[in-house]
């Protein structure tokens, strides 16, 4: 069931994504009187599933889900029509059009991609607004998860203050912001330290369990989930969601500070006390020869925090009038980061080329229940994502197009035809080794656990 509702979640995003982007070049195609022959979500090669001739165009639906397209009469696009480009050129034709009309329909798909994406993170505040919690706020620092946060430099009780000289303002963003970034000041036990992020850091994070979870979190409390059955403590009186402060009156109040604490008294007796429904008590318990109990720990949610008394998570709230810049500087910081991302793929050093994921990997990133506002925000990134990758000035891409469409503006002579029907060619090679690399790399890492 939850395999079938990510499916559902990204086939209706990839669709939406597809129409809307297609609708960016057919609707000042249209304008400009310009013939649209195909209009189509999903590609048709042989067949399709549907298709319905309307006016001079005919819509359907292909059967292969690697994007979709428009047709546009004269013009050397996916479909590589030859026959039509021998005839001589008419004047509903977009190689008739003046230049300009031409660079409209072109960058007309990217533009409603990034006015999608700003819409939605539009909506997302104004209706749902912001919840997070600062990363000032963490007095006691952050939690060190595994051995990759390890290799980092970090340290639990670490307090992060600047990645890259930038002030981090939500602990939410942290981990993005260490795989963007190249230096990090922490402060250490009243020291202001600087360390340098290590070149292979993304490929590192690639490589880990999927299991080991963020290589930093917040420091949590030590809330007993149950007591286990093989454990000598099973009839000591301890219970769920007791609140653990205390080994032997030395004052707890972190997860981390009790495997450090027990480990101390291997195969003895030590007094725990807990606090359970605001009341204080002192409960013997035995600790085996691995530093442990035999107890789970419970799982606590952001709101258990709060409540607790650990975090205050801060929450704001936008008029729709509010939610147009803060919308507008959210989808500029998503393109922002999304950047620097792919500059660290274009260098091999850093690993990060063993990311690169595709149809599984972003089918991977909704989550199994379905929520708006996850599915929402999901694709926005993903619209503003489309949006810069079509940009890309490689050709067969929408930005490969705009470029010869401003060499021609700029010099005033138009590339040929068969120039422009092998750049195609070539754009198209390079984008399906694109395509293969980055699916293959999804079946390796499904194959090998990493998926």
């Amino acid at each position: 069931m939850d395999i079938f509702i990510k499916i559902s979640q990204f086939l209706l995003s990839l669709s939406l994504l597809i129409i809307l982007h297609e609708l960016g070049h057919f609707i000042p195609a249209k304008l400009f009187k310009t013939k649209v022959e195909k209009f189509y979500l999903f590609f048709d090669y042989k067949f399709s599933l549907f298709k319905k001739k309307i006016g001079e165009t005919t819509y359907g639906i292909g059967w292969i889900p690697l994007g979709g397209y428009v047709k546009i009469a004269g013009m050397i696009d996916e479909s590589m029509d030859k026959e039509q480009m021998e005839k001589p050129p008419q004047p509903w034709e977009f190689r008739s059009k003046p230049a300009w009309q031409r660079l409209i329909i072109m960058l007309g798909g990217v533009t409603v991609n990034f006015i999608f994406g700003i819409f939605i993170y539009i909506m997302i505040l104004f209706i749902w607004g912001e919840k997070y919690l600062s990363n000032n706020s963490l007095k006691d620092g952050i939690a060190v998860q595994n051995q990759l946060g390890t290799d980092l430099g970090l340290e639990t009780g670490d307090k992060i203050l600047t990645i890259d000289g930038n002030t981090i303002q939500k602990f939410k963003n942290l981990p993005l912001e260490f795989i963007n970034g190249n230096t990090y000041t922490i402060e250490r036990n009243g020291q202001i330290i600087e360390k340098e992020i290590p070149i292979d850091f993304i490929s590192k994070l690639i490589d880990k369990d999927k299991n080991q979870g963020s290589f930093i979190s917040l420091r949590i409390p030590f809330v007993i989930g149950q007591v286990l059955d093989n454990s000598k403590n099973i009839n000591s009186g301890l219970l769920p969601k007791d609140l653990l402060i205390a080994i032997n009156k030395r004052p707890i109040k972190y997860f981390d500070e009790v495997k450090d604490e027990l480990s101390k008294y291997n195969n003895q007796e030590v007094i725990l006390t807990i606090k359970r429904n605001n009341s204080e008590e002192d409960i013997s318990v035995h600790v085996n020869e691995n530093g442990k109990i035999g107890v789970a720990l419970a799982n606590t949610s952001f709101e258990d925090l709060e409540k607790m008394g650990y975090y205050n998570f801060e929450k704001k709230s936008y008029s729709f009038i509010e939610a147009i810049p803060a919308g507008t500087y959210k989808t500029y910081e998503t393109l922002k980061n999304y950047i620097k991302q792919l500059k660290k793929v274009f260098n091999p050093n850093t690993g990060a080329y063993k990311g690169l994921g595709g149809f599984i990997t972003i089918g991977s990133i909704f989550p199994p229940t379905w929520d708006w506002q996850s599915f929402l925000s999901i694709t926005a990134f993903l619209s503003i994502m489309l949006g810069f990758m079509n940009l890309l000035p490689i050709p067969a891409l929408d930005g490969g197009h705009v470029v010869f469409v401003l060499y021609e503006m700029i010099t005033g002579r138009k590339p040929s035809d068969k120039f422009l029907e092998y750049a195609q060619i070539t754009g198209f090679i390079i984008l399906m080794a694109l395509l293969l690399f980055a699916n293959g790399n999804d079946i390796y890492k499904w194959v090998t656990g990493q998926l």
